[in-house]
């Protein structure tokens, strides 16, 4: 299977633009580029990520709104907030096993997952591509509850993450280590920007 089969092409969220200006987003009207992704900002969806267009699906996924996306492409830009990519699109479900093998029925492949403890139970994320994206789903291990999953957050690649929290000052929270090894992390301020989507902003991968 192609990598770029299910490439992630579109998010449209519910925001103002000029929520995304004030987080250092370069926009064009109401769009923003980030990698081969472009956000859509469109406040009559309603508030939070709306729907996303992925090439080669075209059907909600276990409540996942995924749908083609008339959306024009936005030319890459370099961002304020040096924002360089996408990091993953993050996804949560009541029943984790039934999302899972929804999207794996539409034909994306899981590639890891991962189990932690917190609060008492074992969390779990599954891991999907979608091109240059990943999918994170999260949920209770083992869960067996009633409702859709939820597309309900971004997480992206800046390249200088002491840059960023120069220029965004209180826009930005503190700059922390990460989960993943070697990375660092800090988030949006959203809320008080007017943004209804959770956006963190994570330090390059360390490749070897």
């Amino acid at each position: 299977m192609a990598r770029d089969q299910h490439q992630l092409t579109t998010v449209v969220v519910g925001d103002e633009p000029d929520g995304w200006a004030t987080a250092g987003f370069t926009l064009h009207d109401d769009r923003v580029r980030i990698s081969s992704t472009t956000i859509v900002c469109d406040p009559s969806v309603g508030q939070g990520i709306a729907v996303v267009g992925i090439n080669s699906l075209t059907d909600t996924v276990d409540g996942l709104p995924i749908g083609l996306v008339d959306a024009p492409v936005t030319p890459a830009t370099e961002h304020h907030n040096r924002v360089t990519g996408f990091d993953h699109l993050v996804a949560v479900s009541p029943s984790i096993d039934r999302t899972a093998d929804a999207l794996i029925d539409a034909g994306l492949q899981r590639r890891r997952t991962r189990r932690f403890e917190m609060g008492g139970e074992t969390r779990r994320q599954d891991f999907f591509r979608l091109g240059d994206v990943i999918l994170e789903l999260v949920g209770i291990d083992g869960a067996k509850g009633a409702g859709d999953a939820a597309f309900w957050g971004l997480a992206l690649e800046c390249d200088d993450l002491d840059l960023a929290a120069s220029r965004l000052g209180q826009a930005l929270g503190t700059v922390k280590d990460a989960v993943q090894p070697g990375r660092r992390i800090a988030t949006v301020r959203t809320k008080e920007l007017g943004i209804s989507v959770p956006i963190a902003l994570m330090s390059p991968h360390h490749r070897r």
